[in-house]
């Protein structure tokens, strides 16, 4: 009796709604336009403020906030501008916005007024630029000053600085000498807690591969994408659709490919607790990004087999540098998504998976004084009905996820890896005698989960905790649900 190689296709699959559940993550659901930043409340401890957490209002300059050395009132936002920044001097120049030379007003705004045509409203529904504030608040900087600026010339990623030395008057301001500092700086003993959503048109996209598409849905009436695509607002989509490496000796029938799309609803989360009670740096902090996760997604053909570590795809990187306003202090955050393709395989099996995943994530870091960082990871996932089939002998590993970094003025703080998958194997065997008789028996098992790991990284010390020595690892959170399995034999 000799072995043959033979084919089985496994029916496809019964419609599943399987469901892995994390630790205390939310579900969001999309973006609503940024609000101005309201004015601050004192807390109930009467010695600190509770600030308001929004985005920065679009369309206009964002001030940069000054804290004063000479100790005297709150931060306060200025009309103070960066006009130039030199990185590897630490040298800044500090104008009057009206007078930042070159600045011209954003797109959309009346030169006279910041005012949008659309809405005739100011970045602060119509209360003049200078409510609220201080003669101080305008002075020209002095040494021990601390600035927090949204990106400026020579600081894409915004500046958060203490004056060292005033060198002395230019043709475009005061240039002053400038070295590190934290939010403890500006924020001081005051408390602030939100979430602010992403922008989606405001996010860089650069593709990676052939047959990427990027669209995004923002306000009422504007929907973006593949025809026939319906966005919810505030959601960003990559549609992908890339061969991937098949097995030498796979028939041209089975050549391996990954099609579909991510859907995506980020949004920063942030918190600051500064009541410590005379102690150095802030009770407590935290920094995270989450989101509302989509994606439609389908294997197919026989894939090359891995050598060593599973083959990663990558097939867009995204960007996007949000301004927050945390009461009078502008805080550029920097996130960075980068969407993969992944495959695992033993180059035997040939499959057919096809798999709808609809959840959240939550990813960041938390802050206590007394017991220092620790991280943060949570996902809500359900997996909707899945059609698949396999054939022959072997084993194979899907995924499509996501690498995000998320951090503060242009300093990585937290990475995360997400990556929700398929994995697929068999162990289908045919035989054949010569009198005609057959045999056929197997066994066929598919799975579905996510991965979801990370770490946090040195430079969230710029909230003005201690610093801490090493990356601390996130912890891998792995959900994983048997989808079918069988056997047979005949």
């Amino acid at each position: 009796m000799r072995t043959l190689a033979r084919r089985l296709l496994i029916p496809g699959l019964t419609a599943l709604a399987l469901t892995a559940t994390g630790c205390g993550s939310t579900s969001h659901t999309g973006a609503a336009e940024p609000a101005a930043p309201a004015a601050v409340t004192p807390s109930s401890d009467g010695t600190s403020q509770q600030l308001d957490v929004a985005a920065a209002p679009q369309g206009t300059s964002t001030p940069a906030a000054v804290a004063r050395a000479d100790g005297k009132g709150k931060t306060e936002k200025s009309a103070l501008k960066v006009a130039s920044y030199d990185r590897a001097t630490g040298r800044a120049v500090i104008a009057k916005g009206a007078q930042t030379p070159g600045r011209s007003p954003a797109p959309g705004k009346s030169p006279e007024t910041g005012r949008s045509p659309e809405t005739g409203k100011s970045p602060e529904a119509g209360k003049s630029p200078d409510a609220g504030k201080s003669p101080e608040a305008d002075k020209p900087v002095a040494v021990g000053d601390v600035i927090a600026s949204a990106p400026a010339p020579g600081a894409p990623a915004g500046l958060l600085a203490k004056v060292t030395e005033v060198v002395g008057k230019t043709d475009q301001g005061t240039e002053v000498k400038t070295a590190a500092t934290t939010l403890a700086a500006v924020l001081g003993d005051d408390k602030a807690d939100g979430k602010v959503p992403v922008d989606p048109a405001a996010v860089t996209v650069e593709p990676l591969t052939k047959g990427v598409t990027f669209s995004w849905a923002k306000g009422p009436g504007l929907t973006f994408g593949p025809e026939g695509a319906k966005l919810p607002l505030g959601n960003l989509r990559l549609d992908v659709n890339a061969a991937v490496d098949t097995a030498p000796d796979a028939p041209a029938s089975a050549g391996a490919s990954v099609s579909g799309f991510v859907q995506l609803a980020p949004q920063v989360e942030f918190a600051y607790d500064g009541s410590a009670g005379g102690a150095p740096g802030p009770r407590g902090a935290f920094l995270g990004m989450s989101g509302d996760w989509s994606s439609q997604w389908k294997l197919q053909g026989r894939a090359a087999a891995s050598t060593g570590a599973p083959k990663r795809i990558p097939f867009a990187k995204l960007h996007s540098s949000p301004v927050i306003q945390v009461g009078p202090v502008p805080v550029v955050v920097n996130l960075d998504l980068t969407c993969y393709i992944q495959v695992e395989a033993d180059g035997r099996v040939t499959v057919e998976v096809q798999q709808d995943v609809k959840g959240d994530f939550k990813v960041g870091g938390s802050y206590a004084s007394g017991k220092g960082w620790t991280p943060v990871s949570a996902s809500n996932v359900k997996s909707t009905p899945v059609k698949a089939s396999v054939t022959a002998t072997g084993k194979v590993k899907g995924a499509i996820g996501a690498e995000a970094s998320v951090g503060l003025y242009g300093a990585v703080g937290v990475t995360a890896d997400f990556a929700p998958y398929v994995r697929g194997e068999g162990d289908i065997k045919a035989a054949a005698s010569s009198d005609g008789k057959t045999s056929l028996e197997g066994a066929w098992a598919l799975y579905g989960g996510f991965d979801l790991s990370g770490n946090l990284q040195l430079q969230l010390s710029l909230f003005g905790t201690p610093v801490f020595e090493r990356k601390i690892p996130l912890g891998t959170l792995n959900r994983e649900w048997a989808l079918s399995t069988g056997h047979i034999k005949r």
